[in-house]
């Protein structure tokens, strides 16, 4: 599944090409990307129709596009999914579901196509509600994003490279789960963006087991965890974020190569880069889990 640094390079790269963009026409081509919409496919064509794009926002995984002072266009990539940006003339992308065409400002005709192999993400537009904070809703460096945010996305927490992450908070929080610490970090509702690969990375760095309850550890390694994290994200964002296959390419279709970079993620059976035991694979929670068995002790 894309995870923040996939996303996040996927929102760069739709800042780049789409703000102040008129809606020209939407051709869906698979109806069941745009299940969670509301008005149904119609009403997503109708009501989409004719807009601008004014931004393109995002909080973990999830991005949104405001078209009008109170509604957005949500995407979710979900396990598989793509927003490519394409010209007019550009040859046929497989798997496409969703095609938006677009005028930039400039005059030049795009299209913006949501392609999914899998289909468990999609496209909606939604209510934008005020954040309970009342700070900027998500990450847009390229300008003011407001503090509105999808109704739908608004359970989301902040994520790690959310100028406003509370870490105190967090760390508070999790000293409080009896949970394992990587089961805590994928927690969505706790802090956001992070997924298996990016998990089993920062706690390589760390030197934690995946399954050390996170109440066990001190506030100290806890916080050194979330910066470490920080850093890790970091890195992924700067290098495209990581592609093992044809499911996760950037809006040009270009994969990332964060891959190359891995410690923990995919090297079972590897020498760990650290110590030179072998990384260990172990099946957890319907994923898998990568460690060094000597340098992350349970």
């Amino acid at each position: 599944m894309p995870e923040l640094p996939e996303v996040e390079t996927v929102r760069a790269g739709l800042a780049n090409h789409v703000i102040g963009a008129l809606v020209k026409d939407i051709d869906v081509h698979d109806t069941r990307s745009l299940k969670r919409n509301s008005s149904g496919p119609d009403g997503f064509v109708n009501e989409l129709t004719g807009k601008r794009l004014q931004a393109v926002i995002r909080r973990g995984k999830f991005l949104w596009l405001p078209i009008t002072a109170s509604r957005a266009l949500v995407c979710h990539l979900g396990m598989s999914g793509q927003v490519l940006v394409r010209s007019k003339d550009f040859g046929e992308d497989k798997l496409t579901r969703v095609t938006v065409s677009l005028e930039k400002p400039s005059g030049e005709e795009i299209e913006m196509r949501f392609v999914d192999q899998r289909l468990f993400g999609g496209m909606q537009i939604d209510d934008l509600v005020v954040t309970e904070d009342n700070a900027p809703a998500g990450y847009f460096p390229e300008g003011e994003g407001g503090s509105l945010i999808p109704k739908s996305v608004s359970r989301i927490a902040r994520d790690l490279l959310d100028s406003h992450f509370d870490a105190g908070s967090v760390v508070s929080k999790m000293r409080r789960r009896n949970s394992g610490i990587k089961r805590v970090l994928l927690d969505q509702n706790l802090l956001s963006g992070i997924g298996n690969i990016y998990a089993d990375e920062s706690l390589w760095r760390s030197r934690l087991h995946y399954d050390r309850p996170a109440s066990e550890i001190s506030a100290k390694k806890l916080n050194e965890l979330i910066e470490v994290a920080k850093e890790v994200l970091r890195e992924a964002v700067e290098r495209g974020g990581t592609s093992f296959d044809e499911q996760y390419k950037n809006v040009n279709g270009e994969s990332g190569y964060f891959s190359q970079e891995l410690n923990a993620y995919s090297r079972a059976g590897l020498p760990c880069q650290r110590c030179g035991s072998a990384i260990k694979r172990e099946a957890w929670a319907n994923r898998s889990s990568y460690f060094c068995p000597k340098c992350q002790r349970r």
